[in-house]
């Protein structure tokens, strides 16, 4: 098997383990308040979230900064808390302005969070066999394809839930955030560094 094809399908399965299920959560935190007209939205906020993962797994992995993991583990799940809390606060202030601004940012800092979480990891597999950027890249098209392939799924389902079995768009994406975010909290208890 080639390099490539390894490192693809490492960010492949990193996406989809469902044993490590908190990456799916945060992309269906993310992409639940859109509908399906609004795919070229959440397709650029996972690309910004992928390019920001990329870069703070590429800086932590060599050595260019280093984060304390537990902090790390224990942020993510609180991400996913925040896109969960803010889809419900957008819900009932549908107007703001600032909403798409502040999508875009909070995604960038909770890629560079999650990237940072899968850094030693990644270099335990590494492990200076393969040229570091090629190992990267491919696993960036890894993660990419299955982020991909969830933000579908979800959009989906979201399409069937409001158009086939009338469900208000709002009352969906309350319902699911808030069930994500009570999912969520037994992670940060688990995770909880101090």
């Amino acid at each position: 098997m080639s390099d490539f094809v390894f490192y693809f399908k490492l960010g492949l399965y990193h996406v989809l383990d469902l044993n490590a299920y908190d990456h799916m959560l945060f992309l269906t935190a993310l992409a639940i308040p859109f509908s399906f007209k609004d795919w070229k939205k959440v397709f650029i906020l996972v690309s910004i979230f992928t390019i920001a993962h990329c870069v703070s797994l590429a800086l932590s992995a060599s050595n260019i900064i280093r984060v304390n993991t537990d902090l790390i583990e224990f942020i993510i799940p609180l991400t996913i808390l925040a896109t969960a809390i803010s889809n419900i606060y957008f819900e009932y202030r549908p107007g703001l302005d600032s909403k798409k601004y502040l999508l875009g940012v909070s995604t960038m800092i909770f890629g560079f969070v999650h990237g940072f979480g899968f850094s030693n990891y990644f270099n335990m597999i590494i492990a200076g066999e393969v040229e570091f950027t090629k190992a990267l890249l491919s696993f960036a098209t890894g993660i990419e394809l299955a982020q991909l392939l969830i933000i579908l799924f979800v959009l989906s389902l979201s399409y069937l839930s409001v158009s086939g079995l009338n469900i208000k768009q709002s009352t969906k994406t309350i319902f699911i955030s808030t069930a994500i975010g009570l999912m969520t909290l037994p992670m940060l208890l688990k995770s909880w560094p101090f």
